[in-house]
């Protein structure tokens, strides 16, 4: 499978069909999917069992609940403001609108960031005309930082432990929503990868950044 990155804006717009693939994983989101090894295939550049060296922080004690306000991706340059989103008429997460090509949007009905499970946030990885607020997500590496600035005013810090891609064809809805571990804090960045379709106006793949909480602040 290819996956596109570094790429310019090529006038394509990505349809409400490049999120179908949420469909499915929403619907399992809320079953018995958690305590899932970390590697379930698709293409994955790491794993809490071997990360080629790296080592990761113990995760910390969960947060209460609270509403996230922005996340910060300082890799990638990214602080983008958080806006709640429901479920679109397919019956995945709705995305921001396309002219919001740098809000992230957070599945408003599920797991606040912090708090215990897994919180989903959502954004575009391109518009029409220029990249969006997701765009580089898939060059992110295990061991680095996402942090969400939450309405109490903490600032929840989650450690990336896997980036993936999986494939729209089989998608594995487990290893998108499912909590790995439970009773810790996790968060999963979702957004659209692989390679476009241009007959289907849609993506072949969604790349997923999973992290978990490793404390507060910077």
């Amino acid at each position: 499978m290819s996956e596109e990155r570094g790429h310019p804006a090529t006038g394509r717009l990505i349809t409400a069909a490049a999120w179908a693939v949420l469909l499915l994983g929403l619907w399992l989101w809320g079953r018995d999917v958690t305590g899932l090894p970390d590697r379930l295939g698709g293409t994955s550049r790491g794993d809490v069992a071997g990360l080629g060296g790296i080592t990761l922080p113990a995760p910390a004690a969960p947060l209460p609940d609270s509403v996230p306000q922005r996340v910060d991706i300082p890799q990638l340059a990214v602080q983008a403001p958080v806006t709640a989103r429901g479920l679109d008429s397919r019956g995945g997460i709705d995305p921001p609108p396309f002219d919001q090509p740098g809000v992230v949007g957070w599945y408003g009905a599920g797991t606040t960031p912090g708090a215990a499970g897994t919180a989903l946030l959502v954004g575009h990885v391109d518009t029409d005309t220029r990249p969006a607020v997701f765009y580089r997500l898939s060059t992110l590496e295990p061991g680095e930082t996402v942090r969400v600035v939450r309405a109490d005013g903490r600032v929840a810090r989650f450690t990336i432990d896997d980036v993936a891609v999986l494939p729209a064809a089989g998608f594995d809805a487990g290893r998108a929503y499912g909590t790995r571990h439970p009773g810790r804090a996790e968060l999963r960045l979702i957004t659209c990868g692989g390679s476009y379709d241009r007959a289907s106006r849609s993506y072949t793949a969604n790349v997923v950044v999973s992290a978990y909480l490793t404390g507060e602040g910077s």
